[in-house]
């Protein structure tokens, strides 16, 4: 039977004008792998939104990643000043991965 490892998904929703500013962030962290998730339409405290194509207002991308228990603690110190100021949502969850060594 193949093993599994340990690992922390993290999924953080961000305007999508600050997807670059997140990057860095993982990066900074010895995180080296990501996918970026275009999302349409959503809602929240603040009520309803939706991608307006022609002007990108309102754009979000999930940014997802998955990392081990320190770099994740580390990327959330990082991101934690910046989630009031920019409505940012960051989610961490435990998960199991083949091939841990990559994460």
């Amino acid at each position: 039977m193949v093993q599994t490892v340990p690992r922390k998904r993290i999924e953080i929703l961000v305007d999508t004008p600050l997807v670059p500013r997140i990057v860095g962030k993982l990066k900074a962290v010895d995180i080296s792998g990501w996918s970026l998730i275009h999302v349409d339409s959503g809602g929240g405290r603040a009520g309803e939104w939706q991608h307006d194509d022609v002007t990108g207002a309102s754009a979000k991308t999930i940014v997802l990643a998955i990392a081990s228990d320190t770099n994740t603690a580390r990327l959330i110190d990082a991101i934690a000043p910046l989630l009031d100021s920019y409505g940012m949502l960051l989610t961490v969850g435990d998960v199991q991965v083949v091939r841990g060594e990559r994460f």
